[in-house]
């Protein structure tokens, strides 16, 4: 008997050992959630409990050095997550956007995709205990219609949803069509995160 596995979703970890650039990260973000009165006002009008500058600064890399220093290293990982997923599109992905989020206790944020893009993720600040994970769900459930439950012990390769415990430091990247979601935390304390696409 031979039983293979088919149609991979890879999700690529990995840890960035900088204390000082998460330090400088952090103390951007924390400026920028004080002082981007646009990105205040969107949060708040769409129910995001805390701050992300999704919908206000499409120019991170420019502004500051440390998310040039952050984008340099994305860049540098992206490669290698290309190469171990077979992409065959012979040029080099390109960061088209970098956002970031400040989450506040007992926040989330719903199930999505990212359209239009290649290659998305998230770098991870600060991540209080208990702050929550991320959540990904299989591509298929959709047409899984008389699918059995899986067993606890499933691995996570058989399971419907798989969570990612995010610590600071951590780099987080998938496929942008593969839907994810962050439930709400239950810690104390802002989890606090950079998120991006490529094309």
């Amino acid at each position: 008997m031979t039983i293979r596995t088919l149609f991979v979703t890879r999700l690529y970890e990995a840890m960035i050992d900088q204390p000082e650039l998460i330090a400088e990260l952090d103390r951007s973000i924390r400026m920028l959630a004080a002082d981007d009165r646009a990105g205040k006002a969107w949060s708040k009008a769409h129910g995001y409990r805390g701050y992300t500058s999704y919908a206000s600064l499409n120019d991170l890399p420019a502004r500051d050095p440390a998310f040039a220093d952050l984008a340099r290293l994305l860049n540098s990982h992206v490669r290698r997550f290309a190469e171990a997923s077979h992409f065959a599109s012979g040029r080099r992905l390109k960061l088209d956007s970098l956002w970031v989020n400040l989450l506040k206790a007992g926040g989330s944020h719903s199930g999505h995709i990212h359209p239009h893009s290649v290659v998305s993720g998230t770098f991870y600040v600060s991540v209080p205990p208990g702050s929550g994970g991320l959540r990904f769900e299989d591509p298929r459930l959709p047409l899984m219609m008389a699918a059995p439950p899986r067993t606890p012990d499933a691995p996570d390769d058989s399971r419907t949803f798989v969570h990612a415990e995010p610590r600071a430091g951590m780099l987080l990247l998938w496929e942008s069509w593969l839907r994810h979601e962050v439930p709400p935390g239950a810690g104390k304390g802002e989890r606090i995160s950079v998120s991006f696409n490529l094309s």
